[in-house]
């Protein structure tokens, strides 16, 4: 790797295994993490990431819903210039991997570390930055901190959010991490970040990164549907109001039109049913509620359109032929987002010095970047992921590649930051 801003190495690989440590769990395959937001594991790796910023000499801060930023600005930038910003995330999801969020935090703080060490001047300052609760697997659906960085969600709005035991704002006092004012993208002059690709398009193509050219929308649907429990053996099958039966007809039409999207409009047109709570739940008794949650994703606006059209179809379907109950909500809901073509050529410039030509594919998960995109120039690199494994112990991305895909930010970032 021949690169005059050379990377160390194993300086990431270090940052990462030790971040695994914190909620790590038990699993045969692999190594895995359980770090949900506010909890004494999200505590670890949160302190450890200071640590890491506290040493590498960068100005630290915690705004009012725990984003944490680090800050570099030498003597001979412009201090008051709009910063280039880098990073993404450290929570998981239950039971999730190691890299999914933690390599683009420490993959940007090695960028910093990476310049600092180097005989490069910068124009303008760059801040590493860490969101709270990407994930969405407490207190929000997702993307928590980019959407109050990017004015979406009030402070006062996402503090008093609860996981149904405890709000933000007193998790976030637990562990020490409930900061002071906003962090406010808009004021950056970039994003980058960095994220294993979760798929397998790179490793089908033999290449360690691949430039992100839009993110997938996503639309989430909470479905209530209301019927009548009663005794299995005693009540005739013309007499029933069976709310399983009929939220089966609900999965089963999603399906089949997500499917036929994706065969004759977009092949990356999904929907998935992702939980499904029946009560009473006892075999001898006929389901009385049934609650879903759906999730419906593509790179093009009209076919999560279409998606959610037909539910809301199937639905009234229910309400009429079946006579049920069925309520509808849909708190979660972004748009498809298109990468800025100024952060895409940087993100080309940095693999063509290692002599990679970088494919360009778009994202079918969601990230912080989606928000930031609406504010402020955006981009993303996506690193290979090894089977695309993701959101579970084998998850893994080779440490070559980690090594590739920081070289890659850091050459990013230092374009975008005028090195010289």
């Amino acid at each position: 790797m021949n690169n005059e801003l050379e990377i160390d190495r194993k300086a990431v690989q270090n940052d990462l295994e030790r971040s695994a440590n914190f909620g790590m769990v038990d699993t045969d395959d692999g190594i895995g993490r359980t770090v949900l937001t506010g909890t004494p594991a999200n505590f670890a790796a949160r302190n450890y990431f200071v640590d890491q910023l506290v040493t590498a000499g960068l100005d630290v801060s915690v705004d009012a819903v725990g984003n944490i930023t680090g800050r570099w600005s030498p003597p001979e930038c412009d201090d008051s210039a709009d910063p280039v910003a880098a990073g993404s995330h450290l929570d998981s999801v239950p039971e999730g991997g190691i890299f999914d969020g933690p390599l683009g935090v420490y993959a940007a703080l090695e960028a910093v570390r990476t310049l600092k060490r180097g005989t490069q001047t910068v124009d303008r300052p760059i801040e590493v930055v860490c969101f709270t609760g990407e994930e969405g697997t407490r207190f929000a659906d997702g993307v928590l901190g980019s959407s109050v960085a990017t004015g979406k969600r009030s402070v006062e709005d996402a503090l008093s959010l609860s996981d149904g035991e405890i709000t933000l704002e007193a998790a976030l006092e637990d562990i020490g991490f409930r900061g002071e004012g906003r962090i406010d993208a808009s004021k950056w002059d970039s994003w980058i970040e960095l994220h294993i690709e979760q798929g397998m398009l790179l490793e089908r193509a033999e290449e360690p990164v691949g430039v992100v050219s839009r993110i997938t929308g996503t639309t989430r649907c909470h479905i209530h549907i209301e019927g009548e429990a009663n005794h299995a053996g005693t009540t005739p099958m013309h007499d029933r109001n069976d709310a399983l039966a009929a939220a089966s007809e609900l999965i089963l039409t999603i399906e089949s039109e997500a499917q036929d999207i994706a065969n004759h409009e977009s092949n990356s047109a999904v929907a998935t049913v992702g939980s499904l709570n029946v009560e009473p739940g006892a075999i001898n008794v006929i389901p009385g509620t049934a609650t879903l949650d759906i999730d419906i994703r593509d790179v093009k606006h009209s076919s999560i359109d279409r998606i959610l059209q037909t539910i809301k179809d199937t639905c009234e379907s229910i309400r009429k032929d079946r006579g049920l109950s069925v309520s509808i909500k849909t708190p979660y809901s972004i748009p498809p987002q298109p990468m800025t073509e100024r952060v895409r050529n940087a993100l080309r410039d940095g693999s063509e010095r290692l002599d990679i030509a970088p494919p360009t594919l778009s994202s079918g998960a969601g990230h912080d970047t989606m928000q930031v995109a609406d504010v402020t120039d955006a981009g993303m690199l996506f690193a290979r992921s090894r089977g695309g494994h993701s959101h579970s112990p084998l998850e893994h991305t080779d440490w070559l590649d980690c090594a590739f895909a920081t070289q890659v930010l850091t050459n990013a970032v230092a374009k975008l930051a005028g090195a010289e």
